[in-house]
């Protein structure tokens, strides 16, 4: 009998979210204050509506930071384990159903193709996983022989993946594998159908080599939210308007088109060297009754923003987090968390 397998998406009824806290050890170290406000906001929406996996250095320190969340701590799982950094949307696992029995695929992170250090980084799905994090019945499966972040695919729960060609055919992940190769072991493991590759758009400062979701994003199986940029003067007007040509010519699971929706390009930010930050609003996650979406303190854009993603989820309350801070490490709210389905945690 063949087998039936799930890559669940985002959508799909969740049990947790996991972060990785910020230290002091961190590539946070110089603005550690700031960005810790960043994360206990973010842990706030998320606390008020489901559980919460934080992986940090020290759990009496994170517990002091969140101390006037006490009365959500029901909620709260914290794990001390090392970390190089704090995007768990590339580090976590990969939450996949097979045959309605639950498994974690652990893949490699390699920093995004040896960018970044991130030998503990690489060891904390193991390591969730070794301190009983997880439900009794869920297996962690070892996929250390392939290089996977979470941030580069999209499943649309319907055997479709949407991910682009620069990341996932990047010559520091997966460089042994052709294209055919890569595309029919995701098959395989993710039982899928088709994968979708979008070959255009790109942020400028993004690390992750065009990470999907940083560009466009899985709303419903029919809908997907886009990055729009409507300057002609902005560098990446070009790149853009090609990877929405290329959406328009897309088909859902059952062969129409996609309804598209466009997201503002976010506002120019600029670090303390001058170089564009890859701000973007398509880094929204998903929750049970809730959509996070980034802000970037600009009231216009912030606002058209949540507007889009209202109509894309009329039945959940859109909630704008300010992730300034954020961007200043090339990232945004959807990097650093990582969902986990129903009855896994």
């Amino acid at each position: 009998m063949k087998q039936s397998i799930l890559l669940p998406p985002e959508w799909y009824p969740q049990s947790a979210i996991q972060l990785a806290w910020p230290h002091s050890h961190t590539d946070w170290e110089y603005m550690l204050e700031e960005v810790t406000t960043c994360y206990v906001s973010i842990a706030t929406e998320i606390l008020k509506r489901q559980k919460l996996i934080i992986v940090c250095h020290n759990a009496k320190l994170v517990r002091y930071e969140l101390e006037k969340l006490e009365a959500l701590f029901d909620n709260l799982i914290l794990i001390e384990l090392p970390s190089n950094d704090t995007w768990a949307r590339d580090h976590g696992g990969i939450s996949v159903l097979k045959n309605e029995e639950r498994y974690i695929y652990d893949f490699t992170f390699n920093g995004w193709g040896m960018k970044f250090a991130a030998n503990d980084d690489n060891q904390i799905t193991r390591g969730l996983y070794a301190k009983k994090i997880f439900a009794s019945d869920v297996k962690l499966e070892n996929k250390k022989n392939f290089v996977l972040e979470g941030g580069a695919i999209e499943s649309d729960g319907m055997g479709t993946l949407l991910t682009t060609s620069e990341c996932l055919l990047s010559p520091n992940r997966n460089s042994f594998m052709s294209k055919t190769e890569i595309e029919d072991y995701l098959k395989n493991i993710f039982g899928l159908n088709r994968i979708l590759w979008l070959d255009h758009g790109y942020l400028s400062g993004d690390d992750t080599d065009s990470h999907i979701d940083t560009l466009a994003r899985y709303c419903d199986a029919h809908t997907i939210a886009y990055v729009k940029c409507e300057d002609k003067e902005d560098e990446h007007y070009q790149a853009l308007a090609q990877m929405e040509q290329q959406l328009q010519t897309f088909t859902d699971y059952e062969g129409k088109l996609y309804k598209l929706i466009a997201l503002p390009m976010a506002k120019l930010i600029y670090d303390e060297d001058n170089q564009r930050l890859p701000a973007t609003y398509a880094n929204f996650l998903i929750m049970n009754k809730a959509v996070l979406v980034p802000f970037y303190n600009d009231a216009k854009l912030d606002e058209q923003a949540r507007k889009q993603l209202q109509t894309a989820f009329p039945d959940k309350e859109i909630v704008g987090i300010d992730c300034s801070p954020l961007i200043r490490q090339h990232g945004s709210l959807h990097c650093i968390t990582m969902q986990y389905p129903e009855r896994y945690v």
